[in-house]
């Protein structure tokens, strides 16, 4: 199996290469980017070879490829991917508007190819565990999230982070999107009211768009949540940042840190809390899901409509924040 890079500018791209290099039978035939410097940068760091556009690429007939352009250039590259007959994985957000994420899903719907959104935390095995556990029966009936993702200013490892034509806004729309599809994935309900704040305290004299935000979400079936979706970790934490929740439930609560891969469980029974710890990679088995599905011919395990769905609430935080009011959220059907 062929795959390629269409750009390296989300820094994520770093580590999907050595993903894809590190699965049996993948070739990694290149990549691609429109900004030539850049391009030539990341392909003599990896070994790689550097096709002149995104047309030679696909002229490569790749079976599937990676996009990992700015927030905003998702959707033209999906339209060549997709109009040469190749398989997409593509970077989060799917796009920065809902109009553009839903032209993405009809597009690639269209042209028969596969569509995946790059939500690595699918396949974060203490996440997978609450999966499990939800499903059987065991953690009971959910009442309620508490959730952050925060991070570092990514201003340092990608100035377009910070730019809001390239990324769509800020904080909100870089972290909102991993919580919201967690939360849809577990709970298999969809939002229907999205309340937001936004503020500008952390790092007020270096960037323009939102460092910091709390989101509020209720879902169809009663269950609300709350995102702490901030860029307030300093440079030199352990991580860039990190990805934790709190889920209640009538049988207890669990506590989870995806990235120190570490899962709690308390329940009301008179017991020791139940403490477990994995070591996995979760970009590696997103990637190794993208190329068994194209292998198959199977939906991957993360759609584009699941990139849609977290694109509109994010849309509908922003309307939050600038009216101050709660937003009654109107799916889009596709």
């Amino acid at each position: 199996m062929r795959i390629g890079i269409m750009s390296f500018a989300h820094l994520h791209a770093e580590a999907y290469i050595q993903n894809l290099r590190a699965i049996p039978g993948v070739e990694m035939i290149g990549l691609a980017d429109d900004d030539p410097q850049r391009g030539e940068h990341f392909a003599r760091l990896f070994g790689a070879h550097r096709f002149r556009s995104y047309e030679e690429l696909l002229e490569a007939r790749p079976d599937g490829v990676i996009i990992c352009s700015e927030n905003s250039r998702h959707l033209p590259l999906v339209k060549l991917a997709a109009e040469a007959g190749a398989h997409i994985l593509c970077e989060k957000p799917l796009a920065t508007t809902a109009q553009d994420a839903e032209a993405i899903v009809r597009t690639c719907r269209q042209a028969g190819v596969l569509l995946m959104t790059a939500f690595p935390m699918r396949f974060s095995t203490p996440l997978l565990e609450v999966k499990s556990r939800l499903d059987g029966g065991e953690l009971g009936q959910v009442y309620c999230f508490n959730s952050s993702n925060q991070g570092e200013l990514p201003k340092k490892h990608r100035a377009w982070f910070v730019d809001k034509a390239l990324a769509g806004g800020g904080a909100i729309m870089d972290h909102t999107v991993h919580l919201v599809d967690i939360m849809r994935w577990y709970l298999g309900s969809e939002v229907t009211e999205v309340y937001a704040v936004a503020n500008r305290i952390f790092h007020a004299d270096e960037v323009e768009v939102e460092t910091g935000g709390m989101v509020w979400v209720t879902f169809e079936n009663g269950v609300f949540a709350t995102i702490d979706c901030s860029w307030s970790r300093p440079p030199y934490w352990p991580s860039w940042g990190g990805l934790s929740f709190e889920m209640v439930t009538d049988r207890g609560a669990v506590w989870v840190d995806a990235f120190r891969q570490n899962l709690t469980v308390f329940t009301h029974a008179l017991q020791r809390p139940y403490w477990a710890f994995w070591g996995s990679d979760p970009n590696q088995a997103m990637i190794e899901d993208f190329v068994q599905a194209i292998r198959a011919q199977r939906p991957p395990r993360v759609s584009g409509e699941d990139g849609l769905r977290a694109v509109e609430v994010v849309e509908a935080a922003y309307r939050s924040v600038e009216s101050g009011q709660p937003v009654h959220l109107e799916r889009r059907q596709v």
